[in-house]
């Protein structure tokens, strides 16, 4: 290990409850963060508020939970990252990586514990794994680190990866789930590729956030990658949003009622790419592959699939061992090489 740079790696996340007990205390913490309800004035009010929609959305919650096994898989997916990265990253720098999520175990401060117990470090690496900024997500988790670790003075200097939306890694990551399901399309051109991505409340975009604009460039970016290597690529896509909860306005089309448009158009096979989440959770589980399909089907559509999330594949860690080799300012060959190989693209297959 003598020469290498010995450096802590936070990964951010969500969270998500890991029993049936679970579920209250989890939407209470979330419901509590003012990034995701922004009471302004009324921000007295914000505990008694959070107790009440816990207490009422935890019982059909905690059902949906357990449709998909009783438990959020965020907890050992995103595990599972930090490992697969721990290993990409361990010949180039010496790392302590810790999970930090923020509204469910391991917890930010958790998190905190951890590296302090490892003994001195030279950097600290903040990576969020929410490819697009947003204040409700990435700020939020960014917001608590400062909260809990406190002022960096005195301490090892911080780098923060905020956003890696266009990181070519991780686009082509993307493409090449999207391709892993095409082939179980006969004709694959036909087919509409509906980009869902976690909705967000209008008040927070007309504050400047900067999320749709990003959701957006992603969405192009995969698209053109995606006919350079895919001869049968769709050639119609469509962008749209889930996830919404409240009487506020969000982003728009939903969706629910994108497909059933679709169904209405006369549509009859549907791969739809949860754009915006990186590991399985209960939006794409249950919300997409569960609630979305029973659309689907009531509607005529015939055939549906969901991509599966970019999770620990190789080309998704070796987005993130490149974001976090380039934030403490280690150069590797191979990395170089891999980076322009995704730039230029490759041959149809």
């Amino acid at each position: 290990m003598a020469g290498k740079k010995r450096v802590g790696i936070v990964l951010f996340q969500l969270g998500g409850p890991d029993s049936r007990e679970a579920v209250q205390p989890f939407l209470l913490n979330l419901f509590l963060d003012p990034d995701i309800i922004p009471l302004g004035p009324l921000g007295l009010l914000r505990r008694p508020i959070a107790k009440l929609i816990s207490s009422r959305r935890s019982i059909p919650v905690a059902k949906k939970y357990a449709e998909i096994g009783g438990r959020s898989p965020i907890g050992a997916l995103t595990e599972r990252q930090r490992q697969a990265l721990v290993q990409a990253v361990s010949p180039h720098v010496e790392p302590v990586a810790v999970t930090a999520m923020r509204y469910w175990h391991p917890l930010t401060s958790e998190a905190v514990q951890g590296l302090r117990k490892a003994g001195p470090l030279d950097e600290i690496v903040l990576l969020p794994l929410y490819p697009h900024y947003s204040y409700a997500t990435t700020l939020s988790s960014l917001k608590e680190w400062r909260r809990v670790y406190g002022q960096p003075d005195g301490g090892p200097p911080e780098r923060t990866v905020d956003h890696f939306y266009d990181h070519p890694l991780y686009i082509e990551a993307l493409v090449e789930r999207i391709g892993s399901v095409l082939r179980q399309f006969a004709d694959s051109s036909r087919i509409h590729l509906i980009f869902s991505a976690h909705g967000l409340p209008m008040s927070l975009v007309e504050k400047g956030d900067p999320y749709p604009k990003q959701i957006e460039a992603t969405v192009r970016a995969v698209c053109e990658l995606g006919a350079k290597q895919y001869t049968e690529w769709p050639r119609t896509h469509l962008l749209c949003y889930q996830s919404r909860v409240g009487p506020a306005k969000w982003l728009q089309p939903p969706l629910t009622e994108t497909i059933e448009r679709l169904g209405r158009e006369g549509v009859k096979e549907m791969l739809v790419v949860p754009i915006s989440f990186v590991t399985e959770h209960i939006e794409t589980l249950h919300e997409i592959n569960i609630e979305a399909r029973e659309d689907a089907e009531k509607v005529g559509i015939e055939t549906f699939r969901m991509m599966p999330a970019v999770g620990d594949s190789p080309l998704f860690i070796a987005a993130l061992k490149d974001l976090v080799l380039r934030a403490v300012g280690v150069q590797t060959g191979s990395s170089s090489a891999r980076l322009a190989s995704a730039q230029m693209g490759s041959g149809a297959v």
